[in-house]
């Protein structure tokens, strides 16, 4: 993944997998995302790490302050897991594009489509329109 794109990675994933942590889809995705954090050498301390941060956004009960918080606490995670192992962003993305479909996916020739929805807008449904313009990150 070029550069811009482990960005957006950092970003949206974090908000992503947080926002992961207060669904039932965590009980299945828990144990691939404590992988990607501990690489196979630390996933004690990476299950840990995260079952802190998920106990904050589980009390948070949608105070949008602490989310963001625990959303920064993952991004500066993932920003320096992607420093250490670029493919780690490949990674998280392949199970978010599992388990947040509709948000990350993988379109014919290894294209990345990662939407981006600003959190005072309102969804319903599956259906995404994106107007205006869209930026091709692969150059």
């Amino acid at each position: 993944m070029d550069g811009e794109i482990v960005q957006e990675m950092v970003r949206s994933g974090a908000t992503a997998v947080a926002g992961l942590m207060a669904t039932a889809a965590w009980n299945q995705a828990s144990s691939r995302i404590v992988r990607l954090f501990g690489r196979g050498e630390r996933d004690e301390e990476a299950s840990a790490e995260l079952e802190v941060i998920r106990a904050e956004v589980l009390e948070a009960d949608g105070d949008e302050e602490v989310l963001a918080d625990q959303a920064a606490a993952l991004r500066n995670r993932l920003r320096a897991l992607f420093r250490t192992d670029p493919r780690a962003a490949e990674e998280l993305f392949d199970i978010l594009a599992e388990f947040v479909p509709g948000r990350f996916e993988r379109e014919t020739g290894g294209t990345y489509v990662i939407n981006t929805i600003d959190r005072n807008s309102t969804v319903k449904g599956d259906l995404v329109i994106q107007a205006g313009i869209i930026h091709d990150l692969r150059r």
